[in-house]
């Protein structure tokens, strides 16, 4: 059975609206295509607690800082679509961008405090992106529950800050980071790594995971994490944007592990920006 595809908000609520009337309650997968297991891991989590399942499929324009980028980052609609519906997916939402920010379309969310630093300071404008499309996407879908993969934890981090904010009534549902065999954390940029660099790539989360086992026994936070820079450098990374201790809670940059804290990092192998997240815990 091929999985049913709508491209417009009106007919999106006119289906919504029928489950509702047969007393369903809803739960929404926001994505931006080019799905893989960490996305599946998503869908699959949303229908153990949900009636109905909505995946959307959306390339949004305002999150991308970098016009290349947003050309090239895979568009895989008729693969994705395969992927979802032996998953019991109940509807694929596949806007177009004119659907999504019509003609005079000027509102822009912006969330201060957990976009600030991190990718916020890497990619200008990123996660004024994401607020707005999810704000929209929430809205247009209604749904009850909404599905985020811990990997990008501060955009986690920033999409629950926006419904408490606003009042949304929606809850979002953090799942655990998903990785290939190797350690790598799955992401649609991985299929730009050449084979060397995919060689490569896992010895990032090997580190990640070294910097936090050190912390967690007490190890100084900025010599560790110096440290950890360099050994990501060594291991053929171009550039380390950023490896940060981060409070759990808040996103609050923390010199010393005195709570549940976030290891976070971005890296550059050739083209490709990897990033990646692991939990920190106190002794």
């Amino acid at each position: 059975m091929s999985l049913p595809i709508v491209r417009t908000v009106a007919e999106l609520r006119k289906t919504v609206a029928g489950w509702r009337r047969d007393g369903a309650n809803v739960a929404v997968v926001p994505t931006m295509g080019a799905l893989h297991e960490g996305h599946l891991s998503l869908v699959q989590a949303a229908r153990k607690d949900a009636d109905r399942v909505i995946v959307t499929l959306f390339v949004n324009p305002k999150q991308f800082n970098n016009a290349s980028d947003l050309s090239g980052y895979p568009r895989t609609e008729e693969s994705d679509a395969a992927k979802l519906a032996p998953l019991g997916t109940d509807l694929l939402y596949a806007p177009g961008v004119d659907e999504i920010y019509p003609e005079g379309f000027s509102t822009n969310i912006s969330v201060d405090g957990v976009s600030q630093g991190l990718c916020g300071a890497h990619r200008p404008g990123h996660f004024d992106g994401v607020a707005t499309v999810v704000t929209k996407l929430f809205l247009q879908t209604g749904a009850d529950l909404a599905y985020f993969g811990e990997k990008d934890f501060q955009q986690l981090q920033v999409v629950k800050q926006l419904v408490r904010d606003l009042d949304i009534p929606i809850e979002v549902v953090g799942c655990p980071t998903v990785r290939e065999e190797d350690g790598l954390a799955m992401s649609s940029r991985n299929v730009h790594l050449s084979e060397p660099q995919r060689r490569s790539a896992p010895s990032k989360s090997e580190i990640l995971f070294d910097v936090a086992r050190r912390l967690s026994r007490g190890a100084p936070v900025d010599e560790t994490l110096a440290s950890g820079k360099q050994a990501i450098l060594d291991a053929g990374f171009d550039e380390v944007e950023y490896l940060e201790l981060r409070a759990d809670e808040g996103l609050l940059p923390i010199d010393r592990l005195d709570r549940p804290a976030r290891l976070l990092s971005a890296a550059w192998l050739g083209e490709t920006r990897l990033i990646d997240n692991v939990k920190v815990e106190p002794r």
